[in-house]
């Protein structure tokens, strides 16, 4: 079955011409040109993956994401200005997988779904492999085949992005991940972040943990050289 994208964009021709490569490389699409009648669709028809403007009328990219991490990690790219990094570092920090500026290419944005997909993909395949136990951490429990994480056994809501990097980190604790090993964790080698991306995902992880126990404070930074997992945390429990 091909994945159904959302798209969402005040901008009819932006709309149409995105929404025809996409169906021309075999995906399913749902269009929507302001956030209410987005939220109202994603209820009703729901996607793999969703690609939101920031800039809209009626409810704009940044509430539309808040509206949709309350109960979802539907994986999100957000469209912004060319010059407007405000927007990139707010989106990330909101829970978006990724960002692409305007103008971009088509191709471009194919590549960064296909890429997105693949890594959610993979969040899952992994945990699947038969006989493969989940990652136990401590109080941290990782499920990949079922893409859930629980700390204390509350479940901690992460978005794809955010359970690939914890992932990597939890994985083998007290060792430094420097931010290119983990954004090869988490976005693979076909797609280009800078440091600021894996800081605002894990000053997110950190905060998500935070909700569910005040005094998380497992994921440790190296400042000028990467995070590490404390190793005790792992051993604790």
């Amino acid at each position: 079955m091909s994945n159904r994208i959302a798209l969402v964009d005040d901008d009819q021709n932006i709309l149409t011409s995105i929404a025809m490569a996409l169906e021309a490389e075999g995906f399913q699409v749902s269009t929507y040109k302001d956030g209410e009648a987005a939220l109202r669709g994603l209820d009703q028809r729901p996607v793999d993956l969703a690609v939101l403007d920031i800039k809209m009328p009626r409810m704009d990219g940044m509430e539309l994401l808040q509206r949709i991490r309350r109960d979802s990690a539907l994986p999100v790219i957000f469209l912004t200005s060319k010059d407007d990094e405000i927007d990139e570092v707010l989106g990330l920090r909101m829970g978006a997988d990724d960002y692409i500026k305007k103008p971009f290419s088509q191709r471009l944005l194919i590549e960064r779904i296909r890429a997105l997909l693949r890594r959610q993909d993979m969040a899952v395949d992994d945990g699947a492999l038969a006989g493969e136990p989940m990652l136990a951490r401590g109080r941290l429990m990782l499920d990949g085949a079922r893409h859930l994480c629980t700390w204390d056994s509350r479940e901690v809501a992460l978005t794809v992005t955010e359970f690939l990097i914890l992932k990597s980190l939890a994985t083998r604790p007290g060792h430094v991940k420097n931010r290119d090993q983990l954004m090869d964790a988490a976005y693979g080698d076909s797609v280009y972040v800078d440091d600021r991306t894996i800081d605002s995902h894990i000053k997110r992880i950190r905060r998500k943990f935070r909700v569910v126990d005040s005094a998380f404070n497992e994921i440790e930074t190296l400042y000028g050289i990467g995070y590490r997992y404390r190793e005790s945390a792992a051993e604790a429990g």
